[in-house]
């Protein structure tokens, strides 16, 4: 698969590089806390990144987003829905505890339906409002980064500013439940998990 995971921070959250194989084009998914651990798995690898894309505006998913911008001069993209996340004052108060940085606000701005193309391959991007209005997922072919909308035998939680139980279950329903059964799903935190499995197991959707 044309993804590496790292996890990075207190609050453990998923960061993913997907790339593609041929030019190693790669996108930063979600890359929240400490860059020093980021950096080197992409030299390794030999990637190439071009954007950071961010499944939505909570701290825990955007604190090494300027560290990032600053070390390869990629562009950042948000949904225009979690543009005030990034000011929220209890998003500041959390990057003080994560040992965050605050994020540049987004180059570019993600909407439903766009397509990120990474070298040979592309991303598209999924609006799934719930655990924040701006949430979104990336789909490709047997693929989808699913930020905090779904986990492995969880969902999102709702009770941050912008998110809404109502919503969350749409999205999960009419929208991500809805691609093909061994899609495997890799979420914002925890192991990853398929889109069968979730629809036979997860008690959150029943």
């Amino acid at each position: 698969m044309n993804y590496q995971l790292i996890v990075v921070g207190p609050l453990e959250t998923n960061c993913y590089l997907f790339f593609c194989q041929e030019t190693r084009e790669c996108a930063i998914i979600d890359p929240g806390a400490e860059a020093e651990r980021i950096f080197p798995i992409i030299t390794q690898l030999s990637l190439k990144p071009i954007i950071v894309l961010n499944t939505h505006g909570h701290v825990d998913h955007t604190g090494a987003n300027l560290e990032m911008k600053d070390r390869y001069g990629v562009p950042i993209a948000l949904h225009q829905n979690d543009l005030s996340l990034l000011e929220e004052n209890l998003q500041l108060e959390f990057e003080l505890m994560l040992g965050a940085k605050p994020s540049p606000r987004p180059d570019q701005i993600l909407t439903d339906g766009d397509e990120i193309k990474v070298g040979q391959t592309k991303l598209q991007v999924i609006h799934t409002p719930g655990h924040s209005l701006g949430s979104v997922c990336f789909y490709t072919p047997g693929l989808l980064f699913s930020g905090d909308t779904l986990f492995y035998g969880g969902v999102g939680r709702t009770d941050l500013p912008g998110g809404s139980w109502k919503d969350l279950m749409n999205s999960i329903k009419n929208r991500v439940l809805t691609y093909p059964d061994e899609t495997i799903v890799l979420p914002g935190h925890g192991p990853r998990t398929t889109i069968a499995g979730e629809k036979e197991s997860n008690p959150f959707l029943e």
